[in-house]
């Protein structure tokens, strides 16, 4: 990395933007909630920038799955049918640039993939109860796109195993849990208690990624 004190710098405001957003999630501030969820990921996006990554093709991708989910975050500020596909879209989106930034980071790990089982095995569980649920409440429409991104970020966790990169391997299984609570949340079984883990998760994740693309 380049600018350490920099990039260090940025990174303690942006943990401390993240921490803010999670007390707004617990407390149900909305109106906090609304600017420091989409802050944590432009502080995440802008310390990725700053710390090196438009110095490499891999890095450019990481930029690029950030950005993805910066915006996912917007349309996920409010509560629609619409606005969740729109987030679903854009998540997808992010969930093959860091396949892409994986794959040039390298993917010659295969022993890795063993621990990734016990994350897979528990996403398929959530995905058979969360595919069928999405098809009963808004047929096919709503049902394709969640079974598309299961497939898709099922293939990103064992991407990230493949790195051989512990950070990538984490962040990756980490944003899986994140993922898995929120569809639990939205199509299974609303649980309101579970936003603030959710958010915390899903922070991590996009965070330690971050942290083993560029550290490497």
């Amino acid at each position: 990395m380049s600018g350490q004190p920099l990039v260090a710098g940025l990174a303690a405001g942006t943990a401390l933007v993240a921490v803010v957003d999670w007390v707004a999630v617990h407390r149900g501030a909305r109106g906090v909630e609304t600017w420091a969820k989409p802050a944590t990921l432009a502080g995440l996006l802008l310390v990725a920038v700053v710390a090196g990554a438009p110095g490499s093709v891999a890095g450019w991708w990481l930029l690029v799955a950030l950005a993805c989910g910066l915006a996912g975050d917007v349309l996920l500020l409010e509560h629609s049918s619409s606005r969740f596909l729109g987030g679903l879209a854009a998540f997808l989106l992010g969930h093959l640039a860091y396949l892409v930034c994986f794959g040039l980071v390298g993917l010659d790990h295969h022993g890795w993939l063993w621990p990734a089982a016990l994350p897979l095995l528990g996403a398929s569980w959530v995905a058979a109860r969360v595919v069928p649920a999405a098809r009963r409440r808004s047929g096919a429409a709503m049902a394709v796109p969640v079974a598309a991104y299961v497939v898709v970020i099922g293939t990103m966790l064992l991407a990230g195993f493949a790195t051989g990169r512990w950070a990538v391997a984490l962040g990756a299984a980490v944003f899986v849990v994140s993922d898995s609570l929120l569809a639990l949340n939205e199509f299974v079984r609303p649980r309101p208690d579970q936003r603030l883990a959710v958010m915390v998760t899903y922070h991590l994740g996009q965070a330690l990624i971050v942290l083993g693309v560029l550290a490497g």
